[in-house]
C-alpha cells in the first residue's frame, strides 16, 4: 500500500512586499555597526542571491492558524471529502500564531486544534496536533501520515504547513528580507493503485548544525535585548544543504527504483534560488547528469520565503496551473525535498 495526495489548497495573502519597501531600512552588522554598503547595494546583492523581488505578508487581521484554515478549506473541497473523515491534522509550523505588532508566540491550544475548530470538525476521534520541524516540516508532515496510514491508524490525514515569519523578523538584519507568510495544506490518503510515494529520507543533524537557525536579538543595541527574532548563519546552512541535501535526494531516488531521467519535476523547498540551483546541479551531478533546464519550478520570486508553506504552496499553484512554464501531469515522478533549522534534511519520491 502507498499514500497519495488526493487533494491542494493554499493561501497567498494579498500584501505584496516588493524590495523597494527595506530602502528606508537601517541595516546593521550583528555586532550593531552599520553596514558600510548602501541599501542599493544591499539589496541588488539579496535579490541576485535569492531571486526575491517580491513576497507577500500577512493582512493584518489574520494569524498562522487561520491562513492554514483557508488554506485546509480549499484543499477539503479539492479532495471533495467530509470533513469529519479526517482521521489527523498534522500541522507544521514554526513560531505558532503571532499576533500583528507582537513577536509573542501563541501555542496554545495547538494551531493544529484551532484549525480543526475552524472548519468545525466534530469528531473526536480526528486528532490534531503540531509539528515543529524546520523549513522541512509540512514534508515530514506527510511522511508522518504515511506512516499512520500503513500502519492503520489512519485511512486519511490533513498535512499543512503555514507561517507568518514577517512577525518574527529583525528589521535590522539584512536576512529579513528573504522572509514571508502563507499556508499549504494538503489531504493524503491510501493509494491502491500505482500512484503515490513510492520512497523517502529524513535526517537531522544536530551535532554542529543545530544552532545554524535560531532565536537571537535584535541586531539593533537600543532594543530590548531580551525580545528574540528569527536569525541564521546563512553561509553555513548554505554549505551545509550544498553538502547533504543532494546525497539525501540521491538515496531517496534509489530507494525507489526509479531512474534519474524518469523525473519530471523537483518540488524544493524555495529557501534561496542560488542555493536551490545548486543543490539540484549536485544531485544529477551524483550521476554524472547535468539537470534539465526546466526540472526545477520555482516561486520564490513573488512569494519569498514562506517555511513550511512553501512546497505545498508551489505544488498546489503548478497543479492549478498558475506557474508559468510548468506542469504536472498523470504518471510523472516528483520529487519532493526540504532543508531546514534543527537542522533537518527529507525527500521523497512521489507518483503523480
Amino acid at each position: 500500500m502507498k499514500i497519495k495526495i488526493t487533494g491542494t489548497g493554499s493561501y497567498i495573502p494579498e500584501r505584496v512586499i516588493s524590495d523597494k519597501y527595506f530602502e528606508l531600512h537601517q541595516f546593521l552588522n550583528e555586532d550593531g555597526t552599520p553596514i558600510k554598503q548602501s541599501n542599493e547595494v544591499i539589496i541588488k546583492k539579496f535579490k541576485a542571491i535569492t531571486g526575491i523581488e517580491e513576497r507577500r505578508y500577512s493582512e493584518s487581521h489574520y494569524n498562522t492558524s487561520d491562513l492554514a484554515f483557508l488554506a485546509s478549506q480549499k484543499a477539503i473541497a479539492n479532495a471533495g471529502i467530509d470533513a469529519e473523515t479526517i482521521d489527523y491534522i498534522i500541522f507544521a509550523h514554526n513560531f505558532g500564531d503571532v499576533k500583528f505588532g507582537s513577536v509573542q508566540s501563541d501555542m496554545i491550544p495547538s494551531l493544529a486544534s484551532r484549525v480543526k475548530h475552524k472548519l468545525q470538525i466534530k469528531n473526536p476521534k480526528c486528532v490534531a496536533y503540531d509539528l515543529i520541524f524546520g523549513c522541512p516540516g509540512w514534508v515530514e508532515g506527510v511522511l508522518q501520515a504515511n506512516a499512520f496510514i500503513k500502519s492503520g491508524m489512519a485511512k486519511r490525514c490533513l498535512v499543512i504547513g503555514a507561517e507568518t515569519l514577517s512577525r518574527v523578523v529583525d528589521d535590522h538584519d539584512r536576512d529579513s528580507m528573504i522572509y514571508s507568510d502563507g499556508a499549504g495544506a494538503t489531504i493524503v490518503e491510501a493509494s491502491d493503485d500505482e500512484t503515490g510515494m513510492l520512497s523517502y529520507e529524513t535526517a537531522s543533524y544536530t551535532e554542529e548544525e543545530a544552532g545554524f537557525l535560531f532565536y537571537g536579538k535584535s541586531y539593533h543595541p537600543g532594543l530590548d535585548q531580551n525580545t528574540k527574532y528569527i536569525k541564521m548563519y546563512g553561509r553555513k546552512i548554505y554549505e551545509f544543504a550544498l553538502s547533504n541535501v543532494p546525497t539525501a535526494m540521491k538515496s531517496c531516488l534509489d530507494k525507489s527504483g526509479i531512474a534519474i531521467e524518469d523525473v519530471k519535476k523537483i518540488l524544493i523547498h524555495q529557501a534561496n534560488e542560488k542555493m536551490d540551483e545548486a543543490i539540484i546541479d549536485r544531485f544529477y551531478k551524483l550521476y554524472d547528469k547535468t539537470a534539465p533546464a526546466n526540472i526545477m519550478p520555482m516561486s520564490i520570486h513573488d512569494l519569498g520565503n514562506s517555511s513550511v508553506a512553501t512546497v505545498p504552496t508551489l505544488f498546489d499553484l503548478i497543479l492549478d496551473g498558475k506557474i508559468e512554464d510548468h506542469e504536472i501531469n498523470k504518471g510523472d515522478i516528483l520529487i519532493f525535498a526540504s532543508v531546514g533549522a534543527g537542522m533537518n534534511i527529507n525527500a521523497f519520491v512521489y507518483r503523480y
